[in-house]
């Protein structure tokens, strides 16, 4: 039997396919043509349901070990208990390419207000202006930083989680990876959601062509950004590249979740297998039906809502 789209998540992508129907997929390497036209997608998504009122934002900047200075924004819910409590660290997707923290202001504000757990957003660097290794060295920074501001921010140090999507599931990885072997900061979760982790995964899977929404042209121009020459080939470190890390082995427990029409799926479902296999406590979710970021468009879905409520819960339960 051939694999479907959900049934309600293919009605309310049908007239977005219509749509693009007739248009020309950037070509390999065309970053600008790929941030032109997902960044208003994504934007789109994030206002499309109303930001609740019981959250605030306040912006902090962290000057990196390179002299530049990034963004980390700061959103809590109001009334939230004055007793330190948890706390995560939040890596937005967009292919290590695309994005910057103001596209997801809504969804974060979503979750906080949900879960009750503030989180620390966090404005990484992009390639290919900045390949490896300042995406992930930016968010590690960011990781030291709110551990060393928790007592002022009210969290417990260990408490504190990394949690990413799509490229951000891929550097809260990396994060956890580079943390352990620093001997740094304690994670005491990561929430891998639809992460990227291997740059070698660039031949297309026929079953899977006919649904994609990030394809394999656009994953070979994400981990072309971000690695250069490198892609692909012996020397990729696992601190780019989650997949390639020799030993999994006292990491952080984790929680990941993919679509099963997602490009992503195999390494989501080979690295949660591994953590498995090395001894770390692994939550895994594989969702039939659903393609790489379906849940922000087809968010009305009944698997949309089973999704966020996962999340929601492993947030809470920090």
């Amino acid at each position: 039997m051939a694999f479907a789209l959900d049934p309600q998540v293919a009605e309310i992508f049908a007239p977005m396919a219509a749509a693009m129907a007739d248009m020309t997929p950037p070509q390999v390497g065309d970053v600008a043509g790929r941030r032109a036209a997902l960044e208003g997608l994504i934007a789109h998504s994030d206002t499309a349901q109303p930001a609740p009122a019981d959250v605030t934002i306040t912006d902090h900047h962290l000057l990196t070990a390179d002299g530049e200075q990034i963004l980390l924004r700061w959103y809590t819910k109001q009334g939230t208990p004055s007793e330190p409590g948890p706390a995560a660290v939040y890596f937005h997707g967009g292919g290590m390419i695309l994005g910057h923290v103001g596209l997801f202001d809504g969804s974060i504000a979503r979750y906080v207000s949900a879960s009750g757990t503030p989180i620390l957003s966090v404005d990484y660097r992009l390639a290919p202006e900045h390949p490896h290794p300042t995406p992930v060295e930016d968010a590690y920074a960011a990781l030291v930083w709110l551990h060393e501001h928790a007592v002022e921010l009210g969290v417990d140090p260990a408490r504190i989680a990394v949690f990413g999507d799509s490229a951000g599931g891929g550097i809260a990885a990396a994060v956890s990876i580079l943390a352990r072997d620093r001997l740094g900061p304690a994670i005491a979760l990561q929430v891998l959601v639809m992460p990227m982790l291997d740059d070698r995964n660039l031949t297309a899977d026929p079953h899977l062509a006919p649904f994609v929404a990030w394809s394999w042209d656009d994953n070979r121009t994400g981990w072309g950004a971000l690695l250069g020459d490198a892609i692909a080939g012996p020397d990729v470190p696992a601190h780019a590249a989650p997949a390639r890390v020799a030993d999994p082995a006292g990491l952080p427990p984790a929680y990941i979740e993919v679509g099963q029409l997602d490009i992503f799926r195999d390494e989501d479902l080979t690295y949660a297998l591994r953590l498995s296999q090395a001894g770390v406590p692994v939550e895994f979710h594989l969702h039939p039906g659903v393609p790489h970021e379906f849940d922000g468009i087809a968010f009305t879905t009944d698997v949309a809502q089973r999704v966020m409520a996962d999340r929601i819960r492993v947030l809470s339960s920090l």
